[in-house]
C-alpha cells in the first residue's frame, strides 16, 4: 500500500531554503521572479524607445495615457497625475503580474516532499506571491508610507502630523479659553477626530492587504479544486475567471492608493 502524501493549499506560505537566518518562502521567490521580469522588461524596452513609437512602446504609451487621463480625473490636476502615476504603475504591473504568475503551469505543483509530524507533505517551490498574506500586507504597508510621504511633502510635516495628533489644537485650548470658552468642548473633539484618523490608517491597510490576498487566494483554491475534480477542459473558464479577477485587483489596489494620495495631497479648508 503506497503512503499518502499530504498536499493542500495554506493560508501561510512555505519555506524553501533558508539564507542565514532569513527563510526564502515559496512565495518570495515568485515575488523576486516577477522583480527580475520586469526589471529585463523595463530595461529593454528603455533602449528601444524612440521619437515615434511602434510596436510594444505603442502599446505602453497608449496604457499609460489611459492611466494618465484617469489619474486627472481623480487627482484633478495633470501636475500631481504626472507626480504619483509612476508610483502607482508601479504597483499596478507588480501587483498583476503576481496575481497572473500564480495561474502559470508549474506554480504549486512543482516542489519538494518533506516530513512533517510523521506525515509526508508536499511543499511547492513556487507560490502566487499575492495569496500570500505576507506579501499583500507589505504591499499595502509600503503604498501607505509613500501616500504619508507625498500628503507631508505637500504641506509640511508639521501641518501633516496635526492631522493626526492634533497638537495644535491641544495648545489652542489654555490660549483661547478665556476669549471663547466653547474651545473646551471643540478641540478635544477635533483631537479625538485625529485619533480616528490613524485608526482610519490602519484599517486602510488592513482592507487592502486582506482583499487583494483573500480574493487571490480564494481563486487558487477554486481552481485547485476544480483541477482535481475535472483535470481537463472543465477548469479552463475559471481560468479565465481568475485572468479578470487578477486585472480588476490589480486595478482597485492601485486606483485605491491613486484616491488615497491625491486626498493626502489636497489642500485643507481654512479654519475660521
Amino acid at each position: 500500500m503506497e503512503e499518502q502524501i499530504l498536499h493542500e493549499d495554506t493560508l501561510f506560505a512555505e519555506p524553501i531554503f533558508n539564507i542565514g537566518n532569513f527563510s526564502v518562502t515559496n512565495s518570495l521567490i515568485n515575488s523576486w521572479i516577477v522583480l527580475i521580469v520586469v526589471l529585463i522588461f523595463a530595461f529593454s524596452i528603455r533602449k528601444k524607445i524612440r521619437r515615434v513609437p511602434r510596436g510594444m512602446q505603442n502599446l505602453l504609451e497608449v496604457i499609460i495615457d489611459w492611466f494618465l487621463n484617469l489619474s486627472d480625473q481623480v487627482t484633478g490636476s495633470r501636475k500631481v497625475s504626472l507626480k504619483v502615476l509612476p508610483i502607482v504603475l508601479s504597483f499596478f504591473f507588480f501587483i498583476l503580474l503576481n496575481n497572473w504568475l500564480g495561474l502559470l503551469p508549474g506554480i504549486g505543483s512543482i516542489g519538494k516532499i518533506v516530513m512533517e509530524d510523521g506525515q509526508k507533505v508536499f511543499v511547492p517551490f513556487f507560490r502566487g506571491a499575492t495569496a500570500d498574506l505576507n506579501t499583500t500586507l507589505a504591499l499595502a504597508s509600503v503604498a501607505l508610507v509613500i501616500v504619508h510621504i507625498f500628503g507631508t511633502v505637500a504641506h509640511g510635516a508639521w501641518n501633516y502630523l496635526n492631522k493626526f495628533v492634533n497638537i495644535r489644537m491641544l495648545v489652542d485650548i489654555p490660549k483661547k479659553v478665556f476669549k471663547d470658552p466653547t474651545v473646551l468642548l471643540i478641540n478635544p473633539v477635533k483631537i479625538f477626530v485625529g485619533l480616528l484618523e490613524i485608526i482610519g490608517e490602519i484599517a486602510k491597510a488592513a482592507s487592502l492587504s486582506f482583499r487583494l490576498f483573500g480574493n487571490i487566494f480564494a481563486g487558487e483554491v477554486l481552481l485547485s479544486a476544480m483541477s482535481a475534480i475535472f483535470a481537463f477542459l472543465v477548469p479552463l473558464p475559471f481560468i479565465a475567471l481568475e485572468i479578470m479577477v487578477g486585472l480588476i485587483q490589480a486595478m482597485i489596489f492601485s486606483i485605491l492608493i491613486l484616491i488615497y494620495t491625491s486626498v493626502s495631497m489636497a489642500p485643507e479648508e481654512e479654519e475660521a
